[in-house]
């Protein structure tokens, strides 16, 4: 079956700094399952089917696409990795503030599940700042969103921030 790692998160949207992990867990790993979150506790800008739908859309060209799936989930990660048979997991550690947050999930999920790990990826220092919520702020006040997200995300982004 080879080595399967689960990379979860909303993805509202997905950013370059998304798609540099998913590109850098390629190297690692010999299949990726990119794992869209439903969760019902945030009130994502894009709804599930259409974020999924710009996850496929944005990995379709990177190198070693093949070795990437696009999935989504409801409920807890370590659950949907038990159920697709999968040990490990991805996040990403942008800066120190993340780590807190992303220490305390992944020893939360080591706790709910022991037979599932939890692998940290850094992004390309060039990506180490983004994040949705920023870019979702900045569209607002009309910013150029080109380094950050694909044309058409961005082009999506604009267009509900509007509405």
């Amino acid at each position: 079956m080879g080595r399967i790692a689960i990379y979860p998160g909303s993805f509202d949207p997905i950013t370059y700094g998304h798609i540099d992990l998913v590109q850098r867990a390629t190297n690692i790993f010999d299949k990726v399952i990119v794992a869209v979150a439903r969760n019902r506790h945030k009130k994502p800008l894009f709804p599930l089917e259409e974020r999924v739908e710009m996850v496929k859309q944005s990995l379709k060209d990177i190198e070693r696409a093949e070795k990437v799936d696009v999935d989504s989930f409801d409920g807890l990660v370590v659950e949907y990795a038990q159920a697709k048979k999968v040990k490990v997991l991805i996040r990403g550690l942008r800066m120190i503030s993340d780590f807190e947050y992303e220490f305390r999930m992944a020893l939360t999920n080591r706790r709910l599940a022991q037979n599932v790990e939890t692998v940290f990826l850094m992004p390309s220092e060039q990506y180490s700042f983004v994040s949705s919520s920023l870019l979702k702020e900045a569209v607002v006040q009309g910013a150029d969103l080109s380094s950050f997200i694909p044309d058409f995300v961005a082009t999506r982004l604009r267009e509900r921030m509007q509405s």
